[in-house]
């Protein structure tokens, strides 16, 4: 996968969130060590770096195909599995409708929801207003792979712990990961 980048500067109002002892520069001791061609979430930085992906990502609802590309981003951060975001051209047109509810996350911004045509669980997000460090994703959708059938080059994903999370396991990916038991003070 090669080295992974380095996170953007942020303003001075988010020191805060950088008290977290853990940012991507030292593994603690109860990390997994990865083997080649894996990544370890401790790897990745605090704040959270934005990367493109040119894998084939896929969402499947049931047997069809709703979202297909090879120009995903992946938002990387220190103890989380990837989370995917396709950009809204990969969707098939007509297969998600915005539904009510946001969040607010202190790196991205406000998130809208987004739900299977004709349904009401939510399946997906997007930001449609992100903070400047991640204006590439404005848009783009991140899907739930515990929610919908998500693939990343043919590999099915796995839904990161903890219901709310995001995040995508794939083989290369080791922890362990925010959202399993005993991960609460992450």
């Amino acid at each position: 996968m090669g080295r992974l980048p380095q996170a953007e500067p942020w303003p001075s109002c988010l020191s805060q969130f950088f008290m977290w002892e853990h940012n991507g520069h030292k593994r603690p001791s109860f990390a997994i060590e990865p083997d080649i061609g894996q990544e370890s979430v401790w790897d990745y930085p605090r704040p959270p770096a934005l990367v493109e992906d040119t894998r084939l990502v896929e969402i499947f609802d049931g047997k069809h195909c709703i979202a297909s590309t090879e120009r995903a981003y992946r938002v990387l951060e220190t103890a989380s599995p990837p989370t995917f975001y396709l950009p809204p051209g990969a969707v098939r047109p007509g297969s998600l409708e915005r539904i009510g509810g946001r969040s607010y996350c202190e790196w991205k911004g406000e998130a809208d929801y987004w739900a299977l045509a004709g349904q009401s669980d939510p399946i997906a997000w997007s930001y449609p207003a992100p903070n400047p460090a991640f204006e590439r994703i404005r848009d783009y959708l991140g899907f739930y792979p515990g929610r919908i059938a998500c693939f990343v080059d043919g590999e099915r994903v796995h839904p990161q712990p903890g219901g709310f999370y995001g995040g995508w396991i794939t083989r290369d990916i080791v922890g362990p990961v925010k959202g399993e038991p005993g991960t609460g003070h992450w």
